[in-house]
């Protein structure tokens, strides 16, 4: 596992020889070796199409690629972090979410709209949340920003998952989402978004909630 919790709020990593990792710019606190931190123009593990393919869906958040030999200490705003483990599956993630991950990894953009069609994209313009999400595969581990702290509920065909859309954090596994209303369109008059909204996941897989309604 590339990440070491140091605390809440700060994760280290150990750079390798021959294995790259990239970082949201700004992330790096501190370092010990021989490790550079080139700004990264190619949208990632994935190049120009990647890096296209996230401009037009707005989540082009700018990465740093991270190679060398040490260990480098990331956090960023003060945000809890969240370090999530992938065996094969895909993680869905907004980019400003991102603190750093593996290069091992495999970026592509996914348009929200293609899960659970119009309300898709109601999700993203009443909940804030972009209408296309960052995309993460393979093998390798990914540090998420979150406030509040986070917890990991995991998602069954028998038991769906219901989100406070502004909780959300990620979801990774064989997931499906669409937004609905938890009341009368009467009863939302003079209301804002709030718990009027909720994000149903159902599928296989796992979601991640923070401990607070607020963005980053």
């Amino acid at each position: 596992m590339p990440f070491r919790e140091i605390n809440s709020r700060m994760v280290e990593a150990q750079i390798e020889p021959g294995r790259q990792m990239f970082s949201q710019r700004g992330a790096m606190l501190a370092y010990k070796g021989e490790v550079t931190f080139t700004p990264n123009i190619q949208g990632g593990q994935g190049g120009l199409t990647s890096m296209l393919g996230r401009r037009i869906a707005g989540e082009a958040a700018p990465l740093m690629t991270v190679e060398g030999s040490g260990t480098v200490m990331f956090g960023h705003g003060g945000h809890h972090i969240q370090v999530i483990n992938l065996s094969g599956d895909t993680l869905y993630v907004e980019a400003d979410r991102l603190l750093a991950f593996d290069g091992t990894l495999q970026q592509g953009t996914m348009f929200m709209g293609s899960q659970g069609g119009v309300m898709g994209m109601v999700r993203g313009q009443v909940t804030g949340q972009g209408l296309f999400t960052t995309t993460l595969k393979g093998h390798g581990a990914v540090a998420v920003m979150a406030h509040g702290g986070v917890i990991e509920l995991p998602i069954t065909p028998q038991q769906p998952v219901h989100v406070d859309p502004q909780a959300y954090v990620a979801h990774h596994g064989d997931v499906r989402n669409k937004l609905s209303t938890a009341l009368g369109w009467r009863d939302m008059v003079g209301r804002g978004s709030g718990e009027a909204f909720q994000l149903e996941l159902s599928g296989n897989g796992a979601v991640f909630v923070q401990a607070s309604e607020e963005k980053l």
